[in-house]
């Protein structure tokens, strides 16, 4: 046990947040997203939805404020404009941390890929994907 951590973070999650180096990203993805084919790193959280697994990562991972948008959620296939209710949540949770912007599903695969880690939730609201790119911690 440990003070102060979120305890959704557990130790695997932990040594992958600890591992990543400014820049770095990280996709927390739904239940559909095809997290195994793509993952280089996986971490399961069945049970657990997008957002709270995102609030859980941004309790001890600063966004990057080195770049304009340090995170980024899928686009609705055919809508681009429509936002979802997760997304909303995701952007909400984002908050002043820096811009959230938006990608193509197929382009949200690839950046997916290219991450140092997935982790995959239990999410079953459409769209709930989002990749955060790790920020400079100052003292």
């Amino acid at each position: 046990m440990l003070i102060n951590i979120d305890p959704l973070l557990s130790p695997d999650l932990l040594h992958i947040l600890r591992a990543m180096g400014h820049g770095d990203e990280i996709a927390i993805v739904d239940a559909n997203f095809p997290g195994t084919t793509n993952a280089q790193r996986l971490v399961r959280l069945d049970g657990i939805s997008v957002t709270r697994a995102t609030e859980a990562v941004l309790s001890v991972m600063p966004l990057d404020d080195f770049v304009e948008v340090p995170a980024v959620t899928m686009e609705v296939v055919g809508n681009p404009d429509e936002v979802p209710p997760a997304v909303q949540e995701l952007r909400a949770i984002v908050g002043d941390r820096g811009q959230c912007g938006t990608l193509e599903r197929h382009a949200f695969y690839a950046r997916a890929k290219q991450c140092f880690a997935i982790i995959q939730t239990g999410e079953t609201r459409l769209y709930g994907n989002i990749v955060l790119k790790k920020g400079v911690v100052r003292s």
